[in-house]
């Protein structure tokens, strides 16, 4: 994934050294950067195992953002005890938030990971909900989330944990055999788990590519096979499964392709500019892409041009889709807090 020659590939690498700075210091979880909402209370909440703050966020009176208008965040989760929030999920069960917490080292099996869920108001919050090394969880660097049924899943490392999602007790886990950096997950419509292998190993310098740059599947039986694997996958990150295709963002190449139910990749396009996380499809069919890069999120559909819809965002990682209030929810990776965007 590093081809020094061209733009994009030091771009590609400057993300990655931030990436990596936040692996060699631990954030402050109380310690953010200013919100981008132009309403910016700031809760008063400690770090203990369960927080619920009266007011965990601050909520402005921005109109929802039109397709092509530059949005503004409508609620920001902020100096709450996020800690290196990777991934936003919405459970439209519970009607609540579901954020992944990787609290230091990204391939570090510190087993100090967790999850916090908030409800979209912000009017309350547990901070710890999932916690690694209490009531017999491990959880290292949690990162993508999906739900199915009443089961959680959680990539970590080189495994998927399973959580009950209404209590959050362990409920299993998957390894993937060979995987160093499992990163997201999508649901298919059969009710597959597919998860990304994003191919990166720590290094001297920060991050190096791995060569194991995949896209798994584990059926309703736990079963793992591999839908992809191959160096030119470009270090997958975000995943989408929309029909019978399984949409890739990539990390190192910027690209946005798709894979057959054979693996093969086909309709491969860059964006604007690259290293990009999240992806998420609104019900009219526009994706949203999220580019560490760009410090923007962009809009478009397969095939046709992609604009940034919110930008001045830095890390923007996994994003979310709250479909009842049409909000991308946005972690914001190096600065400890999510910003949620109303888009119609």
């Amino acid at each position: 994934m590093v081809r020094a020659a061209t733009a994009s590939s030091l771009a590609v690498l400057v993300a990655l050294a931030s990436f990596a700075s936040l692996a060699c210091n631990k954030e402050n979880p109380g310690s953010t950067t200013t919100s981008a909402s132009s309403s910016s209370a700031t809760p008063t909440t400690s770090s203990a195992a369960s927080a619920t703050p009266s007011a965990a966020a601050a909520v402005s009176g921005a109109v929802p953002a039109a397709a092509g208008a530059k949005a503004e965040p409508v609620v920001t989760f902020k100096n709450v005890g996020l800690a290196t929030p990777e991934s936003v999920l919405y459970d439209g069960t519970s009607d609540l938030y579901l954020v992944s917490n990787i609290n230091g080292k990204p391939l570090e099996a510190d087993n100090n990971g967790f999850i916090s869920k908030f409800t979209p108001d912000g009017a309350g919050a547990t901070l710890k909900w999932i916690e690694g090394g209490k009531n017999k969880v491990t959880l290292n660097a949690p990162k993508g989330m999906a739900i199915v049924g009443d089961l959680l899943y959680v990539t970590d490392l080189d495994t998927v944990r399973i959580f009950d999602r209404k209590t959050g007790a362990p409920a299993g886990e998957v390894k993937v055999p060979g995987a160093v950096f499992l990163n997201d997950l999508a649901v298919t419509s059969d009710g597959r788990v597919l998860v990304s292998d994003t191919g990166l190993k720590a290094s001297a310098t920060g991050f190096a590519p791995a060569g194991t740059d995949a896209v798994y599947a584990i059926d309703k039986a736990k079963k793992l096979t591999t839908l992809a694997k191959a160096t030119d996958l470009g270090a997958p990150n975000g995943l989408l499964s929309v029909g019978d295709k399984t949409w890739v963002v990539t990390f190192g190449s910027g690209e946005l392709y798709g894979l057959d139910a054979k693996g093969k990749k086909t309709g491969a396009q860059k964006l604007p500019k690259g290293s990009l996380d999240g992806i998420v499809v609104l019900p009219g069919g526009d994706f949203l892409i999220s580019s560490w890069e760009a410090n923007a999120v962009y809009r478009g559909r397969p095939g046709g041009d992609f604009t940034p819809v919110i930008e001045n965002v830095k890390s923007p990682a996994d994003i979310g889709w709250d479909p009842k209030r049409s909000r991308v929810l946005v972690p914001l990776f190096e600065s400890n807090e999510v910003q949620a965007y109303e888009i119609k």
